[in-house]
């Protein structure tokens, strides 16, 4: 049971501090949560781990109370570059940074 998140656009280190309290837990637990966490890549986690949980539930016939996240793996997408100009015709680099996410979802 599995889910992808690529080219997140949100930094590997800001979703990397949500998915550490997330991972190992149940996955109700981890709905939870998710759910009324405060940060905008809680709601990015949360929408993985609910696609996660369908995909066991319809295709493995699963049930939600069984199952917790085994693997969550956060990793560097690919990076926009912009770039922001200064004086003297010299430009400054905007590095617009991605993350994709790998989870796995396993049964108690």
């Amino acid at each position: 049971m599995k889910a992808y998140g690529k080219n997140i656009r949100i930094s590997p280190k800001k979703l990397r501090v949500v998915a550490e309290v997330v991972r190992g837990m149940n996955a109700e637990e981890a709905l939870n949560f998710l759910k009324f966490a405060p940060r905008k890549w809680a709601k990015i986690l949360y929408k993985i781990v609910h696609s996660a949980v369908a995909n066991a539930e319809n295709n493995d016939g699963q049930k939600k109370a069984d199952l917790y996240l085994d693997t969550l793996v956060i990793t560097k997408g690919i990076v926009y570059k912009r770039w922001r100009p200064v004086s003297r015709w010299r430009m400054h680099p905007i590095l617009k940074r991605t993350s994709n996410i790998r989870l796995e979802l396993q049964v108690k």
